[in-house]
């Protein structure tokens, strides 16, 4: 497995509840972009609608030796999910406050997938909680090494 992008902000902003393994149905050009690691995940969601789970704002670069401009850089992009999980997914992500978010995209074998998260949203004060113990576990470890 080669790891292409990864969403680091995901995990500042939303708790991660539950994580699924997902492929995308990609064109030719878009796929030899991601080979190229020219992907963003920054501020990409995935939403269910109709029964199907959708990638959506995920930017990938257009592949400049495609033919006539290759692809939309942001297309929505089907993600493709096990009809029990998306069932279960949907579910989920009725209730207030739950987000579908991805948290990275890589290589397995030759496939493209991407792994998603059923995530609930942080609040500031929670943020500042999470931050506070980050510190205090560096404190703590910096302690040792000093000790030791």
């Amino acid at each position: 497995m080669r790891t292409i992008a990864t969403n680091r902000r995901a995990y500042h902003d939303y708790f991660i509840e539950e994580t699924y393994e997902a492929g995308i149905a990609l064109t030719g050009s878009e796929i030899k972009s991601i080979r190229a690691g020219r992907v963003s995940l920054r501020e990409s969601y995935a939403q269910v609608k109709e029964g199907e789970v959708w990638l959506l704002d995920c930017h990938i670069a257009p592949y400049e030796h495609a033919y006539r401009g290759g692809h939309d850089p942001k297309r929505p992009r089907k993600l493709l999910l096990r009809r029990r999980e998306i069932a279960r997914l949907a579910g989920k992500v009725q209730r207030k406050g739950y987000t579908l978010v991805p948290l990275r995209l890589y290589l397995k074998g030759k496939w493209a997938k991407v792994e998603i998260a059923l995530a609930r949203g942080k609040k500031l004060h929670d943020k500042r909680r999470a931050i506070r113990e980050r510190e205090a576990r560096r404190e703590i470890e910096r302690a040792l090494a000093e000790r030791g």
